[in-house]
């Protein structure tokens, strides 16, 4: 797999999007679709370290195809909204930059 800038995997997923024929779904059915992969993950860490075991007759996950999960839905709700995730993600590294530098120091 190709090592890709936030651009290029902005690019690959649209180009999934429109080559799978589906194309994007409105806004509030993708922030349904992220907010139901956030609690996937959240199920898998709370398996993973949390109070709660998993059950037998529960499928396997992995907390990588999980992150991926909502990374590529987060994207695809970047790209129905033409966001620029690199530029979105620019501006709020430098917010926490400014904001939280001295923040977690002790």
């Amino acid at each position: 797999m190709a090592d890709w800038t936030v651009k290029e995997l902005q690019a690959e997923v649209d180009a999934w999007i429109r080559e799978s024929g589906g194309g994007y779904w409105k806004a509030p059915s993708q922030l349904l679709r992220i907010m139901e992969e956030v609690g996937e993950l959240a199920r898998l860490v709370n398996h993973l370290h949390g109070e709660k075991p998993k059950k037998a007759t529960e499928a396997r996950q992995e907390l990588p195809e999980e992150i991926g999960d909502l990374i590529f839905t987060i994207l695809c709700l970047a790209n129905a909204e033409g966001v620029d995730v690199q530029a979105a993600m620019e501006s709020v590294l430098a917010k926490y930059r400014r904001r939280d530098t001295e923040r977690w120091k002790e």
